[in-house]
């Protein structure tokens, strides 16, 4: 049979980037289709108004939204369109995916957290399991991350710090933020292990990418130098191996399979609307979690009456984000010389400091040992609408005239706010899925994803735990208003699930080599294949399990 090409990947994040980079370099032929647009360093700008309070780079809401299911004050599940609520769990919508946008705190997942249920035992109400594949699995293609995708930092011992093969990062770390040292000073007289936070952004110009440029705006941002490590870095480099074509504004919508359970072909809207077909011999999906799961769910045919390799009924089941919450504190100027707070005021620069001395918790008072997560410290966001907002309001009241101006003054001129994220497992569990919606479509008459975002109680135990000693980091440093939040609510950044993979067909979507059980000609390999998430942001390991796969699909085409 002739084909279009060797391979067809819909989608282009994280998850596709290493595939198409693998297989093109290899000479074998690729075709990516991707919904959005193709945006270059000329086309991130900084502009707040338009990347992050209007929907440059993520489909307007009102034409693709999302239907959202969250329990109500009765304890009632309510389902609403995010075109009314507006929370939007699009991640980014354009080649390079979301890694375009994110701000790239790489933590390695741990050998632990390959091993969820095994260390710590079921969780009653979670669909805690371990992965079917371990750490070491994985770990060459972490050092394979670090060089391709750009990781800079320090790799310093601590006691939670996982087996490496190499003893650094290939890129040395970026200029640190002055607040940095405080930290420090306070987390080492607390006793702490505090270590450097690994980054995706390179400190120095490699193939044809120009090292960090200190804009102080990255996450919610494009990246107008080319350090930030989205897949744009291997999808660029695929380009030019003239193995592989990337097909921007191409909608994928249908995945069709002949009467063996086999893809005969994909259908994708071009740019003008039009239906066009792709026939390939291996198909790989890297959409994100939601729209993959939507993908797969849309996609039935004779073999598969719900939903393409869903004859288990496990396609969209057991949808993770993380669990965990944010925090902050305020140093104010007469904390400090004129120096030292002007110093402090620059946000250009990075702060990079984490912990992880609680990754396992092994305290009585909270019972047996389970497991806990990462802190990182960061500066607040830089951007001034966004920072305006917090201060427009005051017991309520919304603000106006002198007393606003003065009290923007105070925020812009007297204050510094240090912010802390606390990354913890978000224990899969069935009130968190994604289905398709019975009565919303999109634009294009599409049924959309419908997203139920329920949590498990466990999830907040470690959160809160993590945020007193975060809290204690802050105190020592003698920030002022100090406050933290530990919620069951979904951080829409960081999803995955979906599709995990694991060993018996009846109880996950994928094999250990993320091939769908019931279809032998299609791989999933973005973040839909993660059983549980670790206690670090998804990406890094997202993109190693990437580069793991590919040489799988490689030796089969």
């Amino acid at each position: 049979m002739v084909t279009d090409c060797d391979v067809c990947i819909i989608g282009s994040g994280a998850g596709a980037g290493p595939v198409v980079y693998t297989l093109a370099n290899l000479g074998k032929k690729v075709i990516v289709l991707e919904k959005g647009g193709w945006f270059t360093e000329k086309d991130f700008y900084k502009d707040e108004i338009a990347v992050c309070r209007r929907d440059t780079f993520t489909p307007p809401l009102e034409k693709e939204p999302h239907v959202i299911e969250d329990i109500d004050s009765d304890g009632k599940w309510v389902a609403e369109s995010n075109a009314i609520n507006r929370r939007n769990f699009w991640n980014g919508n354009m080649v390079g995916g979301s890694s375009n946008l994110m701000s790239g705190f790489f933590h390695r997942m741990k050998p632990v957290d390959f091993r969820l249920k095994s260390e710590f035992g079921a969780v009653e109400g979670a669909n805690v399991v371990d992965w079917p594949v371990g750490y070491d699995d994985l770990e060459r293609y972490y050092v394979l991350t670090e060089a391709l995708v750009g990781i800079s930092g320090k790799v310093v011992s601590h006691p939670f710090l996982e087996p490496r093969s190499t003893n650094d990062f290939p890129f040395s770390p970026l200029a640190e933020h002055a607040i940095s040292k405080y930290i420090d000073k306070a987390s080492e007289s607390l006793g702490y292990n505090i270590i450097p936070t690994p980054r995706a952004i390179i400190s120095r110009p490699v193939r044809n990418r120009l090292a960090c440029s200190y804009s102080g705006y990255c996450g919610s941002y494009g990246c107008s130098t080319g350090a930030k490590g989205s897949s744009r870095a291997l999808l660029d480099l695929a380009v030019k191996s003239n193995n592989c074509e990337i097909r921007p504004n191409s909608r994928a919508y249908k995945i069709e399979t002949d009467s063996s359970g086999k893809i005969q072909f994909v259908k994708y809207f071009n740019q003008a609307g039009k239906t066009i077909k792709i026939n390939a011999k291996i198909y790989v999906i890297a959409c994100q979690a939601v729209e993959t799961s939507r993908i797969l769910l849309l996609s039935s045919g004779a073999k598969f009456p719900n939903g393409l390799a869903n004859n288990s009924g496990q396609v969209g089941k057991n949808l993770l984000f993380s669990a965990g919450g944010i925090g902050s504190g305020i140093f104010t100027s007469d904390q400090f010389s004129r120096e030292e707070f002007s110093n402090l005021r620059d946000i250009h620069l990075f702060v990079n400091r984490a912990l992880q001395d609680w990754y396992v918790i092994d305290d009585p008072k909270l019972g047996p040992q389970m497991k806990g997560g990462t802190i990182d410290f960061l500066m607040a966001h830089a951007n001034p609408i966004r920072r305006a907002q917090k201060v427009k309001r005051k017991e309520g009241k919304l603000l106006w005239g002198r007393e606003l101006k003065e009290r923007l003054k105070e925020e812009f001129t007297n204050k510094i706010r240090l912010n802390f994220e606390i990354f913890c497992d978000w224990m899969p569990n069935n009130d968190c899925f994604v289905e398709l919606s019975k009565s919303i479509k999109d634009k294009d008459g599409i049924p959309v994803a419908k997203i139920r975002v329920g949590y498990h109680p466990h999830d907040l135990i470690p959160g809160k735990y993590l945020a007193e000693k975060a809290e204690n980091v802050m105190r020592k440093m003698n920030t002022k208003e100090i406050r933290s939040s530990i919620s069951g609510s979904p951080p829409a950044n960081l999803m995955a699930g979906g599709c995990r993979f694991g060993n018996n067909p009846e109880e996950s979507v994928l094999d250990k080599n993320c091939r769908a059980h019931e279809v032998e000609n299609l791989f999933v390999t973005d973040g839909s294949f993660m059983p549980t998430g670790g206690s670090v942001p998804y990406t890094w390991t997202i993109y190693a399990n990437s580069f793991r796969v590919a040489n799988v699909i490689a030796s089969e085409v």
